[in-house]
């Protein structure tokens, strides 16, 4: 029920979702306000065979706080449906909706892999060339960060990185104004300095302090941040897509000779349009929890939908959680050295 083109958007988007993929062996569990659900339901007979509906009687707004609904929402479908994996009905749980409600609900009722801090939320945007991606993390679950969740930041990252993004030994970078190891607060040089000095013993390719243009650059795959940074960089480079898209609109609508060639150039404006396009990477997960908690864009379409339903589909197969657990426990000495 959450989001701004809900519910019609999420059913258009498991459509969407199993007409591309012929159905994956996926059923979906659909919370929301039962009498509208089936009205929808009956309009998409390919998600009414693959799915099953469990009325919530209430919703939670984009403009609730948290701290208002967090004592008061076991009845609405966000709370139902987090909790209906915790129970282990559901393999993930995705959402349009209100992003604080839904990081503070994800963190309660599934709580955090073992030696993990805090969650964080991640996801992949363009870089570099080709099809290249470059994780990012924090997006804005956590505004300030210490040395220690950084840390654990870098651990879900590479992870992240190397089971879901098929990135072995992926390039890490830390973010910073500046690629030297004098700039930035004391938390980044600290740590800086504890990762350089072991390196070697790190399961990813630290390469030290990053900026942001080496992420379009394609010089980094994993980036760390806090989420006060990590969510400014998230919206700019969102932002910077979009004024391309406008700015190559209005210049070939100048001229015949601009319209003809932009015939000609189609397929590479198809290309560019796919990479840079919002929607390709419409999810983002709140890594570091016991479980999969995926959220899309309030203005999610169907397209953006079907994406966080393929997204949330590929978390689970990988089964990273182990992994990044597994990490936790070998670095843990080293991460010891940040107290």
């Amino acid at each position: 029920m959450g989001g701004d083109k809900a519910p019609k958007a999420v059913f258009g988007g498991l459509n969407q979702f199993l007409y591309q993929n012929g159905g994956a062996g996926v059923q979906f569990r659909i919370f929301g306000e039962e009498r509208q659900m089936r009205i929808l339901a009956q309009r998409y007979p390919r998600v009414a065979a693959n799915s099953e509906i469990i009325h919530a009687p209430k919703r939670i707004k984009a403009t609730d706080k948290v701290a208002d609904v967090i004592r008061a929402s076991a009845d609405t479908s966000m709370y139902m449906a987090i909790k209906d994996v915790r129970e282990g009905n559901s393999i993930a749980v995705v959402s349009a909706g209100n992003t604080g409600v839904l990081m503070a609900l994800s963190k309660m009722l599934l709580k955090t892999v073992d030696g993990i801090s805090r969650p964080a939320i991640t996801t992949m945007v363009p870089a570099g060339g080709g099809d290249h991606r470059c994780v990012m993390l924090d997006l804005g679950a956590n505004i300030q960060c210490d040395e220690e969740v950084l840390f654990d930041f870098a651990i879900m990252g590479s992870v992240y990185a190397s089971t879901v993004g098929n990135m072995p030994n992926p390039k890490l970078g830390l973010l910073n104004i500046g690629e030297e190891e004098t700039k930035g607060n004391e938390t980044l040089q600290r740590l800086n300095k504890i990762l350089t000095e072991h390196r070697g013993a790190l399961p990813y390719d630290y390469i030290g302090f990053v900026e942001g243009n080496d992420i379009s650059a394609g010089h980094v795959q994993v980036v760390v941040t806090d989420g006060w940074t990590g969510n400014i960089v998230l919206k700019t480079i969102e932002g910077t897509a979009k004024l391309i898209k406008r700015v190559l609109s209005e210049t070939f609508k100048k001229s015949i000779i601009a319209i003809i060639l932009s015939f000609l150039l189609i397929h590479v404006f198809k290309r560019l349009k796919n990479k840079m396009d919002p929607r390709s990477y419409a999810g983002a997960i709140f890594l570091g929890l016991n479980g999969y908690s995926v959220k899309t864009h309030g203005n999610s379409d169907a397209l953006a939908f079907a994406n966080a339903v393929k997204y949330a589909l590929d978390l689970a197969k990988a089964d990273f959680n182990d992994h990044i657990a597994e990490s936790v426990a070998k670095l843990a000495e080293i991460k010891a050295k940040l107290n």
